[in-house]
This record gives C-alpha cells, structure tokens and sequence, in this order.
C-alpha cells in the first residue's frame, strides 16, 4: 500500500477541452499545497471535441495522471462506476471538468474525511447559474431530502469526498450519480456536508436541460425501492395498493347500501371508480408480492447489511489453537419417515448441559423435557 496515492482525483468529462489545461494546472497545485501523494484519473465520456487528444497529452507528460475514454458517451453514473473501479486512493474526491468547482477546497474535503465522515457531500449555498437551473434543483432537492431522509441541501453537486471503502459498495448505474450520499447513508457510512464555492462558467454550456427533472424524479422512485424497500418490495407497492383499495371498497360499500334501497347504481360513474380502483389495488399488492418472491430468491447478503470492520486473533495465535487436526465427520445417516423419527438431540442433553448464555448472561437451566414416545 506504500506504492498506492493517498488522494485520488476522479474528474469525469465530456466535451469540455477548453477546460482541461486549467482544471488540470488548478487540481495539481490545489494537490502539490496539500502535500500528499495523489493521482488525477479522467474518465472520457466519449468526447467528440478533442477532449481524448488533449487528456492523453497531459497522460504523457504528467505521470500521475491515468485517463479511461468511453468509447461513446455512457452518462455521469458509468463515468463514476468505471472511476471508482480504478482509483487506488485511500479518499477519493469526485469533480466535475466545467471549472465550476474550486480545487482549492480539495484541503477542505481531505480534513472533513481524516476527521472521521465517509463522504462529504459539497453545497453549493451560492450558485453561479441561471434561474432555470437554480430554481428546478431546490424542488428536488428539498423532494429528495424529504423522501430519503438525508438531510442534504445539495444532491446534485459533483464535488465529494469519499473514503475507499465507501466507494466500493456503492452500485452506480443510470441516474444513480444524484443518489450517492442517500445509498451511502442506507448502509450505515457517516454522510457530511460542505459548503463550496461555485464559480461561473467559463467555457462551453451545461449538458443538463428540462429533462434531467424528469430522469431525477424517476430514478428517485428507483433509489426509494433499492434502498429503503428492497428487502420488503411489498411495503413500497401495497402502502399505494391499499390507499387505493380501502377508497375503492369505500365507494363499492356505498353503493351496496344504495342498491338495497332501491336505487339505480348501474350507470353511475362512481360504480367504475370502484371498481377501477379496486383492481388497480390488487395489482399492486400483486407486484408486490412478486417482488417479495424475487427478493427471496435473489438477495445478496451485500445488500442487507455493510461490515465496518472485523476482528479475530492473529494467525499465529489461530494457528496454535487448531494445529491439532480436528476429527473426521462421518457420513449422514439415511433419511427415516416421520413416524421413526427419533428422539431430538436437544431432547437427549443432560439437565446439565442445559445452561444457554443470552446477551452475555447465562440463563437458569431449563427442566429436561420429556422423552418422545413412540
């Protein structure tokens, strides 16, 4: 690990060649002022302006710095997904290539993380952009805060920090790039925020228009299910199915009640809501259920909890505890009906050996229970 960077710059792109010499010229100094090792890996998009040309120049002449080019442009989550597969630091900070965000704040980031956070998310409190960027961001991200429960005010911000470990559970695909600080949070990493310094735009023009609002959204219902829901799919799918049924039953209640008075209910339109939403109930719950099958025979032990750490004594010391070979295990007896089934080991253990510990206290011995006759 003595060979490995401490601090890895991760700077995806796509198309922002006038931007490259600066950001490159500003990240050195930024990391040459901190006095760490580092390394500055650029991951190509599939740029079309030159941006390929000018990256492998800086390869050549700086050695610290790794370049990946797309072979098309893939979107800001693979771009992170292939980074954060090859970074070789111990804190990872993610920028963005536009020169909006300030490298001289990487100092910032690096204590933030050597204090103790797992990824330090940046907020950009004054933003340098036009209205109809600024003002659609706050909504989502006051809908994601509200929804997620990560209190951030920032989720779109490209500058962060992370350990490497945290980097290594994080699934990026789609439109997860937005999400990073809400699935971190679902697996227990301590998620901070740091107020940075936006600045304007020099060259080039946003990537993002109206439709990333959408995509957002969508892909906010996505990290919702993954996260929050994806070992119980049924709460997320039945919470919608029973709203929705419990007023469809309502109003099919109602005019039961109706037709036994005597009243016509069959060309009312209340009658179709009824039912509409009555059906649409039990879709849900049916997805729901489906998706509870899937879970149960698809999760992965990765995506139900996170280990932090593990503890065990020193080889050396587990060595001499198991250097006598232990016994052989015979081969199983052969399966018996129900009906010759015989008495169960726990059935057969003296009274005492009936000391069980719980919690790290030992419990009364249990009476011996009695014998299974047959």
């Amino acid at each position: 690990m003595s060979h490995q960077p401490y601090i890895s710059i991760l700077i995806p792109l796509y198309d922002e060649l006038r931007s490259i010499p600066e950001m490159h010229s500003q990240v050195t100094d930024a990391c040459v002022r901190l006095g760490r090792s580092y390394e500055v890996l650029w991951i190509d998009d599939g740029s079309r302006d030159g941006s390929a040309h000018a990256l492998d120049d800086l390869a050549a002449r700086d050695p610290r710095t790794r370049v990946v080019h797309f072979r098309r442009n893939f979107g800001k989550s693979s771009a992170l997904a292939a980074g954060f597969e090859r970074v070789r630091g111990q804190i990872v900070i993610t920028m963005d290539a536009d020169l909006q965000d300030d490298p001289a704040m990487i100092d910032d980031f690096v204590k933030r993380i050597e204090a103790g956070a797992d990824l330090v998310s940046g907020w950009k409190k004054r933003r340098h952009d036009p209205i109809d960027k600024t003002l659609p961001s706050r909504l989502f991200n006051a809908v994601v805060s509200r929804l997620s429960g990560v209190r951030l005010h920032d989720f779109n911000c490209g500058f962060k920090a992370y350990r490497a470990d945290c980097v290594r559970e994080l699934a990026v695909y789609g439109g997860f790039h937005r999400f990073l600080p809400v699935l971190a949070h679902h697996k227990g990493f301590r998620v901070e925020e740091l107020i940075v310094k936006h600045r304007a735009r020099k060259h080039g023009k946003s990537k993002y228009g109206v439709k990333r609002m959408f995509d957002g959204f969508m892909d906010l219902l996505t990290v919702l299910l993954v996260t929050r829901y994806r070992t119980r799919p049924l709460h997320f799918f039945g919470i919608p199915g029973m709203v929705l049924g419990g007023l469809g039953v309502l109003i099919l209640i109602y005019l039961s009640f109706l037709w036994m008075f005597g009243y016509a209910i069959g060309e009312r339109p209340l009658l179709t809501l009824g039912v509409l939403l009555t059906i649409v109930a039990m879709q849900f719950i049916g997805v729901g259920l489906l998706g509870e099958l899937l879970v149960r025979t698809t999760i992965r032990s990765q995506e139900v909890f996170s280990i932090r750490d593990e503890r065990e004594a020193p080889a050396a010391t587990r060595a001499a505890i198991y250097a006598q070979p232990s016994p052989q295990l015979g081969p199983s007896a052969p399966p018996m009906s129900g009906r010759e089934l015989p008495v169960s080991a726990a059935e057969e253990i003296s009274e005492d050996a009936r000391t069980v510990t719980v919690a790290g206290k030992p419990n009364q011995p249990s009476p011996p229970s009695p014998a299974v006759r047959r």
